[in-house]
């Protein structure tokens, strides 16, 4: 098992039970008490779990709280490459499409490089330099204006502003969260702002979330679930909860991780 997935392990025990101890720690993970300590030092210097004597517990989580791009970088990686490859597979050669600010929508973006003819609009500073450094033919990148968050978004009214003038075939969003009652949302009440005109200069709506953000409620909602037409999300969400979400948006891929 790779340290990434290791860390990955570690965060999803101590979010499920508030807290997990080392000695736990290291049976589950069939390895030494020092490499899950050095696993355990990684998280908390980036601020995703707190050190504790023996262990580490949860940092409580409010509904105001912005991870920044770095910290949510290292999570769920073989899940957003999984999601990444499916969203993909949805976007053809000469389309218009929205790309917003995230690290599962910059996956998006790794995929797409190679697609010709496309005009991305995104206000993540992150995809326009991957696209700029990884040229296609006919390829346009249209980055919007506005004031950077923690998750390295642009946002604020002067990313609204040109929004508004424009419409793309597909918006690829990135969430901070998925519920049943809450739809989509974001901690930051500005950058929620920019996502709703993202999804309004939109036709299609694509949101992709790995299971993890499931029941994770942000403080500002972007759109009810029922506005999205493909929820793309990965093989850990329960079937329970895949029942209920197919009732709710237009279409839901569950892409496949690889073991």
């Amino acid at each position: 098992m790779l340290a990434r997935q290791r860390q990955e392990r570690i965060l999803t025990e101590v979010r499920r039970h508030g807290g997990a101890r080392v000695s736990d720690l290291v049976d589950l993970l069939g390895v030494s008490d020092m490499t899950v300590r050095r696993d355990i030092e990684t998280l908390a210097r980036a601020d995703l779990v707190l050190r504790v004597h023996g262990g580490a517990t949860a940092i409580d989580s409010r509904s105001s709280d912005e991870p920044g791009f770095a910290a949510k970088s290292v999570l769920a990686l073989a899940e957003k490459s999984a999601i990444a490859a499916s969203v993909a597979a949805l976007i053809s050669p000469g389309a218009s499409i929205a790309l917003s600010a995230g690290t599962t929508t910059y996956a998006v973006a790794q995929q797409l490089v190679d697609v010709e003819d496309l005009t991305v609009v995104t206000n993540s500073p992150p995809v326009a330099d991957l696209l700029h450094e990884r040229p296609a033919p006919g390829r346009t990148v249209v980055l919007t204006g506005g004031t950077r968050t923690p998750s390295n978004a642009l946002v604020g009214p002067v990313a609204v502003r040109a929004l508004a003038e424009l419409h793309v075939d597909t918006l690829v969003l990135g969430v901070h969260g998925f519920d049943e009652r809450a739809g989509v949302t974001t901690p930051n009440l500005v950058e929620a702002e920019t996502n709703q005109a993202l999804v309004a200069s939109a036709r299609r709506v694509i949101v992709a979330a790995d299971h993890s953000k499931w029941n994770v409620v942000g403080l500002a909602a972007i759109a009810p679930l029922e506005r999205v037409d493909i929820l793309v999300t990965d093989s850990g969400l329960p079937r329970k909860v895949r029942r209920t979400l197919a009732g709710l948006v237009g279409e839901l891929i569950v892409a496949e991780t690889l073991p």
